[in-house]
This record gives structure tokens, sequence and C-alpha cells, in this order.
């Protein structure tokens, strides 16, 4: 896979993190990941708590050192320039990490000293307008609501203009009405400043309604990877396909596919020849299911 293609905002080959601990075995988080994200692109990543998803773009942000293979964030490689590399991401992050005591113009203007933003590029009535807290600059923080606070974790991570965000459930914890508000919200920054998103949620209609392309992890590995449209049609996996049926819909006779038990989990589970997943049932656990 040739590194450093001006198609893609960010490109990963061989990338592998294990996790040494002193009282136990060494743990492969991630087990030889490759991906290409295109710019300007909504690229999504699904899978079960476990399967990598955090590991990967705290890598990506600059936040975990890696073990090895090759990352290139907008045209550089983390190894040899981290500091552009780590400016060109933007992280929302599922928390909402903010002083209550700081109103959002002051959340900003810290954020922008933080990166080192000069003063003459100092965007943040630009990005209190954007994200539509222009008429809250003032305000306390624990007086805005949870889309208004949402809505000032997106313009932290966007104050030093990175090309890239990284959107871990931006919508989770808000009413429907508030995540449809938010969802549009992402979609008009993204056309506006010409934005890459990596974005992550356990809501599959989210996903299908704001991602082009999509990522299955599943124990460390990309299992399947397609665009959005389909992935969803046609899944390949036994995981999404799982997954994906799992999903409510008015077809009475659509068939759902039972996954039984947990997870494995990604310490013990370390046999390739048992890495399986359990989507076939017993005749009398069948039985036991449509009797409930």
């Amino acid at each position: 896979m040739a590194m450093n293609n001006k198609n893609y905002a960010i490109e990963i080959n061989g990338l592998k993190k294990i996790y040494n601990f002193k009282k136990a075995n060494a743990f492969e988080a991630l087990k030889g990941i490759n991906l290409n994200i295109p710019k300007q692109s909504i690229f999504g990543l699904l899978g079960a708590n476990g399967a990598g998803k955090s590991t990967l773009i705290n890598i990506i942000a600059g936040l975990v050192k890696k073990t090895e293979g090759k990352v290139s964030v907008w045209g550089n490689d983390i190894d040899n320039n981290e500091r552009n590399a780590k400016l060109s991401i933007g992280v929302v992050p599922q928390e909402l990490i903010l002083d209550p005591f700081f109103t959002p113009r002051e959340t900003l203007e810290y954020q922008s000293g933080y990166y080192g933003v000069p003063k003459k590029e100092n965007c943040v009535e630009e990005i209190l307008e954007s994200v539509g807290l222009l008429d809250k600059a003032d305000a306390y923080a624990r007086s805005l609501s949870g889309g208004m606070r949402r809505r000032l974790m997106i313009g932290k991570a966007m104050v030093h203009r990175p090309p890239i965000l990284v959107l871990d459930e931006p919508t989770s914890a808000l009413d429907v009405s508030v995540q449809a508000q938010i969802l549009n919200l992402l979609n008009d920054l993204q056309k506006k400043f010409n934005l890459t998103y990596i974005f992550i949620s356990h809501d599959l209609s989210v996903i299908e309604y704001m991602c082009d392309r999509l990522a299955v992890m599943y124990l460390g590995k990309v299992v399947e990877e397609a665009d959005t449209e389909d992935l969803f049609s046609n899944p390949y996996h036994p995981y999404t396909k799982a997954l994906l049926s799992a999903t409510p819909s008015f077809e009475k006779d659509r068939k759902k596919i039972m996954i039984l038990g947990d997870v494995p989990s990604p310490i013990t589970y370390l046999a390739e020849s048992k890495a399986k997943l359990a989507t076939e049932m017993t005749e009398q656990e069948r039985l036991e299911i449509e009797a409930i």
C-alpha cells in the first residue's frame, strides 16, 4: 500500500498495538490494520466494545504510541512529524469535558492558546457562530443544555482548524430531536470547512444516514470494509450480518440472527482456530426463544 497518496486524509498500513501488562500476558489490541480514509469523506467505524476502535483512533490522534506499522495523517507520517499529524486532528470525545465556570468564548480562547494559534489567526468568533453558540458565548457552560454543550465540544475540536475530526458517539445521551440538530450541524460544518470525519456510533440508523464508507472491527481486526449502501444491503461477515439483523424493521418476515453469549474477550481469546462467531443455535434453543 503506497503511503502519502494525495487523495487520502489518513493512510494506515500494517498497524499493530500490543499492550504489555506486568501481571498478565501481552495483549494484541490491533492485529495488522490496513485502512485508507478519503479526504472530505465521512468514514464510519463499527464494532463491539473491545474491538479496538478506541485504540485505533487514539493512535491516529497521537494519544497512544503504536507498536508496529505506518500511519500517515494528512500527508504527515506520525513517526517523522508527530506535531503536524496531531494538529491535523480534532477529537470530539463522548464525554463532555468542560469547565462549568468557563463561558463558551473563554473555553475556545483557552483551547486556541493550548494549540498555539497566533492571535491574528484566532477564529473563536467564527467557530462560535458556526456551531450556533454566538448568542450564548458569555453564558457559563454549566447553564447550557446538553445539545449546546455538545456543540461547544465540536467547537473545541475545530478551534485550531484541523482538516480531520474524530467523532466518538457525538449524539449519545441526547433527545432524538437534538440528535437530528447535531447531525445536521455536522453535515453543514463538513461542507463549509471541507472536513473529513471519522465517525463512531452504536446507532446504526445514524451510521447509515451519515457515513459514506464503513469499516467493521472485530477482536482487533477490520473484518469488513465497504461503501455504506453496499454494506447495509449485502453484509459479508457473520458479525456484520448479526449486527444489521438486530436493527428495528417493519418487515415481519425478516430473519433475525441470534448471537449466543458475549463477544469473546480479546485478552484470553487468542487461538485463531477458535475465533469464530457463534451465530447458530440448537433446535431446543430456537423453540425456547420462540416461546419467550
